[in-house]
């Protein structure tokens, strides 16, 4: 695989320090710039972006089907090593005020793309994968 360089999102929230205390004491995000009404974060080393929308209202799920379960669309998220994937699941999996979507797991399992993945909500309703490949080569396969 390449050498990537990180990406940026931009995401609506209704609350910035309900977004800050999320993203850097939940997540471990480290924070950056930050504005009235928006605050920069380091997400496993990509640049997201809270901007502060206060009329932001939440809408009805909508969801895919996806081996088996109902995964949120939209979401966002990051595709970590088996190990960063088990700290942040094990992390997670400890705190008991977590809005979980789908609860860490293995899907695909035994066939092409097997990996391991967890969806939460963040304060706002943003929905968040993380996931993890056994073998990296398989995040592309067919």
């Amino acid at each position: 695989m390449s050498s990537l360089t990180p990406f940026h999102l931009a995401f609506p929230v209704d609350d910035l320090e309900a977004a800050r205390a999320f993203y850097k004491d939940v997540l471990g995000c480290r924070q950056g710039r930050e504005a009235a009404s928006w605050i920069d974060f380091d997400l496993y080393g990509h640049q997201i972006v809270a901007h502060c929308d206060g009329e932001r209202k939440a809408k009805g799920p909508i969801t895919n089907p996806v081996d088996g379960d109902a995964v949120p669309v939209p979401h966002f998220g990051v595709v970590l090593t088996m190990d960063a994937w088990n700290a942040l699941a094990e992390r997670l999996s400890a705190r008991d005020d977590i809005r979980w979507v789908i609860k860490p797991k293995v899907r695909f399992k035994g066939e092409p793309g097997e990996q391991a993945t967890l969806f939460i909500l963040d304060p706002a309703g943003n929905a968040l994968e993380f996931k993890a490949f056994a073998d990296m080569e398989q995040l592309f396969a067919t």
